[in-house]
């Protein structure tokens, strides 16, 4: 089929000029990042390691998926939001407060937390290799909607505590930010690559208000202090311990909200993909055949994580819509981005940056930011338009965003204290781990021991619809 060369950008495995590649890679990188270094200095880990290890993660998946399958699957893998949760709870239980913003715990507490990454890598990796031998529809049974659906939610809403206690540092600031940011992200939508970074702005709006209003909240010491220049900092994952069984249950689990995610992302890159070939008649990608080497892809990536001390990825959607609207999908493009973020892991003056946002300023963002990692669960569950007329999607559901939020929020560091489990978990069952835990145990129960259908579900919503 004749190529049409009127129509501008780039398929996976083309690779533009030189020029083009870098300032492509560098619109990339500008994407990622917000997202990226927010989960990394909220949570206590080295800013210049994650955003080193998310640039290798990216180039290995690249390169592993144009070598397997003869394609590069054109995806970008930052910092997922989904495990803020267990980081914040082991950090707290090993040390006894939430980590400073931008402050790297020590290293022993970060070593800790990686035995749960290098785990939660290594079950996403056997999930994609029983994809591929069963097929998606049989995980599916597994991990339906109103599962991964509800765990995505209580993320978001069971973090809603942690968010108000970073803005109560000053609630005019994280207001502020907090309007802010939501007004860029709503009102500049579809206006180009300013809408594509409103937490930057909104960012920058309650940095510049702080300092106004509250002299002394912003001090750029920790800039002068830093080299200009410093190795990432790379820890290594310990398996022994007091807490590592408690890290390894309540960060493994949340691959349980990852995979539906991952998963999304891959058909709508997929979609775009083919799209645009179609448009310029080339062969299709058809890059949504291979969910389970996806996942395989990402299982790669925490393992990669968790061995040197970063936070977990995810492919990012951020990325997905940035390839949309620019019809760039090249995966060279991706591969110089995943440089780029390789070496600005190795700029010092940048974490020293981080370190000067208030601490306001991160509440107010951490409030729109988690309320939206919530949504997104209950978005999931409307796209695939889970029944809560259904007595068992309603019993999975409520029994998983009650202990989930209810003991995240309500009991000390997210903990439960469950007696006849504590030879195992001496400080308590993690609320949100165990909330998923008990989700995918009940739904297991209905698949094996099939209630009768009695239709009732079905009328009840033709009812709602009348």
């Amino acid at each position: 089929m004749k190529s049409n060369s009127t129509v501008m950008g780039y398929l996976p495995n083309d690779q533009p000029p030189p020029g083009q590649m870098i300032l492509l890679g560098f619109q990339h990188v500008l994407t990622m990042f917000p997202a990226t270094a927010f989960v990394a200095a909220l949570c206590g880990f080295h800013v210049g390691t994650v955003l080193t290890l998310s640039g290798i993660g990216t180039i290995v998946a690249l390169l592993l998926a144009n070598w397997r399958i003869g394609k590069f699957i054109p995806l970008f893998y930052g910092s997922s939001f989904s495990y803020i949760a267990a980081y914040l709870t082991i950090a707290t239980l090993m040390t006894g407060a939430p980590p400073a913003f931008g402050t790297p715990l020590p290293d022993e507490v970060i070593s800790t937390i990686q035995a749960g990454i290098v785990v939660t890598g290594l079950l996403n990796i056997l999930i994609g290799f029983v994809i591929r031998a069963v097929g998606k529809e049989r995980i599916d049974m597994v991990l339906p909607p109103i599962v991964t659906g509800s765990v995505a939610a209580i993320i978001g809403f069971g973090l809603a505590l942690a968010a108000l206690g970073l803005a109560a540092a000053n609630w005019g600031v994280a207001i502020v930010t907090l309007l802010a940011t939501i007004l860029f992200s709503v009102y500049l939508q579809s206006k180009g690559f300013m809408g594509m970074i409103p937490v930057i702005l909104g960012a920058v709006v309650g940095y510049i208000f702080s300092a106004i209003v509250q002299p002394g909240s912003v001090s750029f010491a920790p800039v002068a202090a830093a080299p200009l220049f410093a190795f990432p900092h790379f820890t290594f994952p310990t398996f022994t311990g007091a807490f590592v069984g408690t890290a390894i249950f309540s960060v493994a689990v949340m691959a349980i909200a990852t995979i539906p995610e991952s998963t999304a992302h891959l058909y709508q890159i997929s979609l775009y993909v083919d799209r645009f070939a179609a448009d310029t008649g080339r062969e299709k990608y058809d890059l949504d055949k291979n969910i389970g080497f996806n996942l395989i892809l990402d299982g790669v990536d925490d393992t990669m994580k968790g061995l040197f001390g970063a936070t977990a990825g995810t492919n990012y959607g951020e990325n997905n819509s940035l390839m949309a609207i620019t019809r760039n999908y090249s995966g060279p493009a991706l591969i110089a981005a995943g440089v780029i973020a390789v070496l600005l892991g190795f700029v010092g003056k940048l974490a020293g940056l981080i370190q000067t946002v208030p601490l306001a300023v991160s509440g107010g963002l951490a409030i729109y930011l988690f309320g939206v990692i919530g949504m997104q669960g209950i978005a999931l569950m409307q796209e695939h338009k889970v029944s809560m007329f259904d007595p068992r999607n309603l019993a999975v559901g409520a029994t998983i965003m009650v202990v989930g939020i209810g003991g995240n929020i309500g009991y000390p560091n997210g903990l439960l204290p469950i007696p006849f489990l504590q030879g195992v978990f001496p400080s308590g069952l993690p609320a949100i781990a165990t909330a998923a835990v008990l989700g995918i145990l009940l739904n297991a129960i209905f698949l094996i021991f099939k209630p009768a259908e009695t239709g009732m579900a079905a009328k009840a919503m033709a009812a709602a619809d009348d």
